[in-house]
């Protein structure tokens, strides 16, 4: 195979123009925001009286940016998906209804596919607001709200490939989705809900009642029992502990192997010795009802590697560890 002849750049000059390029493309989102009006208020409130789906539609580039904008909504509480406008005219028009609000995104304003197809989205009764970087184009003047994005100067050499345009739609893009989520009163736990693959997802949906070892894999051994059981108990449930309690199955204390190895070392005839004369009384314990999360914070704060589980009323209900948290991706 021929060699591929190495090209040489002028780092110099190279770095200078991406510092060009991020300072052009910051300085048109920061315009954007000095120029905000009512018109971004207004569509707020027209996605907030929205009964059906926000759909975003746009042509290359800006389609591009369309989706994820489209897909920021979504996670964010307001119901959203992209239609690209050409697939709109043979036939995905019939996926918009008079429910719906379109937010249609063109630089110039006058993208062919767009024009085309907004009469119809407006004939079916959806309202439309458009983003582009002309207030006097075809977009522009027939949308029910108009937002500008337009920039002084693209961040391209040739003032040519989109690049100031499409960032500052991006942002304008994530501006009404946060503005939404505020006034939706959209929280962690609602974004956790529709992230529920994700890291936060785990910390925030997953109990202790859901990873908790219970039942006939819980451990438990009475306080007038001997100190072998206690062990058997322990080795057999596998968790490194186990549980004492009453004939109402109370706390009274724990047995872990931290416990034990203090044991050997006090020369105490395990084989004799009963579990209520070596246990630790008062156990950490946390409520089966907490997020796993919680679980993770009190092991971590107290420097243990177990906790026993209780109800509302103080009844043993189950038992987990590390392990358990790190195999349920909460840490």
């Amino acid at each position: 195979m021929p060699n591929t002849p190495v090209m040489k750049i002028d780092e110099a000059a190279s770095l200078a123009l991406a510092k060009r390029v991020l300072r052009i493309e910051a300085d048109a989102v920061l315009a954007m925001g000095e120029r905000l009006d009512v018109q971004f208020i207004a569509a707020i409130k027209l996605i907030l009286a929205c009964r059906g789906r926000v759909v975003v539609s746009g042509m290359g580039k800006s389609g591009h940016i369309g989706n994820k904008i489209a897909a920021t909504f979504a996670s964010t509480g307001t119901p959203a998906f992209f239609v690209h406008p050409g697939e709109a005219s043979h036939g995905d028009l019939g996926m918009i209804t008079a429910e719906d609000v379109c937010i249609a995104l063109s630089n110039s304003g006058e993208s062919a596919e767009l024009v085309t197809i907004v009469p119809l989205i407006k004939r079916r009764g959806a309202r439309l607001i458009a983003m582009t970087g002309n207030p006097n184009s075809t977009l522009a003047r027939t949308a029910d709200v108009h937002l500008d994005a337009s920039v002084a100067q693209e961040a391209c050499p040739l003032n040519l490939a989109p690049t100031a345009s499409t960032t500052a739609v991006l942002a304008l893009g994530d501006a009404l989705a946060i503005a939404l989520l505020e006034a939706r009163g959209f929280g962690s736990e609602d974004f956790a809900r529709t992230h529920p693959g994700g890291s936060l997802g785990r910390r925030l949906l997953v109990h202790v009642h859901d990873i908790m070892h219970q039942a006939d894999a819980l451990p438990t051994v009475t306080a007038d029992a001997l100190l072998p059981a206690a062990l058997l108990e322990m080795t057999s449930k596998g968790l490194g502990m186990t549980a004492v309690v009453d004939d109402t199955n109370q706390v009274l204390g724990i047995i872990t192997d931290g416990d034990l190895r203090r044991i050997l070392a006090k020369n105490i005839d395990v084989r004799t010795a009963l579990v209520r004369d070596v246990m630790s009384t008062n156990p950490h314990r946390i409520v089966s009802t907490q997020l796993a999360v919680a679980a993770v914070e009190k092991m971590q704060q107290h420097n243990i590697n177990g906790l026993l589980v209780v109800d509302a009323q103080g009844h043993l209900v189950g038992a987990l560890n590390m392990l358990d948290l790190l195999r349920a991706g909460v840490v």
